[in-house]
């Protein structure tokens, strides 16, 4: 393997955390890599953008850029449909995702969708109760699997939409997609959370005492004819399956099991997504996120180590994003022969 590049969401602690969380962390493997490693800083979100910083990321990695600006959440979803192997028919389609909305003091919020915990069965009773109202006006549905559906709506192309991730957590008010179009959008939105309201899933749900699904949320738009970058990664190492989609744009894709696995494929340029930390960072547990950081010491960290110093990796650059931030850290053999510089996590304060 000539190099590999890992993508780290929320490895890097906000900053206004990081003196405390970084003190409550043991990772030799890590501290070595990142001390020893040449830093980048990479472009900034500010708060309110659409997407998170390892989305625009990936996407800018995977697909032309200026798309990413016009349409606020990557347009990955005429990709993510073909990975699904469902029938992508020439036209503009949208990511849809049921999701469940709380009632904050004033506004909604968007919750976590990998909280959600939707059956296959029931996921398909409330596609099937929905769709109806989507084809009425021309808008078909296509099911993917029980979270994650799609929508073709050729109409909406001008739509600017957010990721869930970017949403979870805040005043949905912000994140709803904008255009010409919107209104259009939440007319359908509204019926679909009408029709929800009493569906018999969400009322088993709620005496089970687990949240309702009681919205979608439109995101991903792109058109199946929309042009695509360069391949930069020749195979993509990923669990989630909207990133895995990138994989059709030129990539072999495999799972992220092992660090083993990852290094016997040897890929000439590879891309590992470790995206665990991602749902305590959202959620605030950073103890949760601490103990996982520590399993990726133990089942990532350590085992890339070795392959840097040994040459079977000859370059290892590991991205850390947060909410708003993102830097990259490149490592190489030779690199980790400076002995006097001493393994630390210092370079991930603010």
């Amino acid at each position: 393997m000539s190099q590999l590049d890992i993508l780290l969401p929320f490895a890097m602690p906000p900053p206004e955390l990081a003196p405390d969380l970084l003190r409550a962390l043991t990772l030799p493997a890590f501290a070595a890599l990142l001390a020893q490693s040449k830093l980048r800083a990479l472009p900034t979100n500010d708060e309110f953008s659409r997407s998170l910083p390892h989305e625009a990321w990936l996407y800018e990695k995977f697909g032309p850029q200026s798309s990413l600006h016009t349409l606020g959440s990557p347009p990955i979803a005429a990709a993510a449909l073909k990975s699904a192997q469902l029938e992508a028919q020439a036209g503009f389609w949208f990511m849809l995702q049921p999701v469940h909305l709380h009632v904050a003091r004033d506004h909604l919020v968007l919750s976590d969708l990998r909280q959600l915990d939707l059956a296959e069965s029931d996921a398909r009773a409330l596609f099937d109760t929905v769709a109806p109202y989507f084809e009425e006006v021309g808008k078909p549905l296509s099911y993917g699997d029980a979270g994650t559906w799609f929508v073709r709506a050729d109409d909406w192309a001008g739509l600017q939409t957010s990721t869930p991730d970017a949403t979870c957590g805040h005043n949905i008010d912000i994140w709803m997609p904008q255009g010409a179009e919107a209104l259009q959008w939440r007319k359908l939105q509204n019926e679909v959370q009408m029709a929800w309201h009493s569906h018999p899933v969400n009322a088993a749900r709620e005496e089970a005492g687990r949240n309702p699904v009681n919205s979608l949320w439109l995101w991903g738009g792109a058109s199946t004819d929309m042009p695509v970058a360069t391949p930069q990664y020749d195979a993509l190492f990923v669990n989630t399956d909207w990133i895995r989609a990138f994989a059709q744009f030129g990539s072999t894709c495999g799972p992220a099991d092992s660090a083993a696995a990852v290094i016997a494929a040897a890929p000439a340029r590879g891309l590992l997504v470790l995206d665990t930390l991602i749902e305590p960072a959202l959620a605030g547990d950073w103890a949760e996120w601490i103990d996982r950081l520590h399993r990726y010491e133990r089942d990532w960290f350590v085992p890339m180590l070795d392959a840097v110093r040994s040459g079977t990796i000859e370059r290892l650059t590991l991205i850390l994003t947060n909410s708003t931030q993102a830097s990259s850290f490149s490592v190489t053999r030779q690199g980790l022969r400076k002995f006097w510089v001493k393994p630390t996590l210092s370079r991930l304060l603010p």
